[in-house]
């Protein structure tokens, strides 16, 4: 019997499909020989007809596109969903905002750049968000006060 055969009847027998049976090529005589599933049972019990593992998905790819987005790669605006908001928290944003306007401004306090009147004004304009960013504020402090900081 031909091996495509014989792979039918060992699928058949081992109940998994006939893409998964393994034919010893070493053994292809002996498989031609088989005429009936007793033989073809014997061939199993030889270990010249396996049933191989079932195949799973490669991760090859899913690492390669992992790798390029670790660098930063592959995050572009086509590919975000959801708002801004979803992908970093609006309070983290703040937090970390404020922090770096009050440390600049307690940097200028201390090196006597301003006096603790106008540290304290800005300090609360601060808190109530009237500055976007450190840059903001720097700007603000150029054409309000005439104060030029890196």
């Amino acid at each position: 019997m031909r091996p495509d055969k014989v792979a039918r009847l060992a699928a058949e027998i081992l109940g998994v499909g006939e893409s998964r049976i393994w034919i010893d090529p070493t053994r292809l005589a002996d498989v031609s020989e088989a005429v009936s599933k007793e033989d073809v049972r014997r061939l199993i019990e030889e270990g010249a007809i396996k049933v191989e593992p079932k195949r799973r998905n490669s991760r090859a790819r899913w690492k390669v596109r992992h790798e390029q987005r670790k660098k930063g790669r592959r995050r572009g605006y086509g590919k975000r969903k959801g708002k801004a908001s979803a992908r970093q928290d609006p309070k983290e944003a703040w937090m970390n905002r404020i922090r770096k306007i009050r440390r600049f401004l307690r940097y200028l306090r201390d090196h006597e750049v301003i006096d603790r009147r106008t540290y304290r004004e800005l300090y609360m304009k601060a808190k109530g968000g009237m500055f976007d960013s450190l840059s903001n504020l720097k700007t603000y402090l150029r054409e309000r006060y005439g104060i030029e900081v890196k």
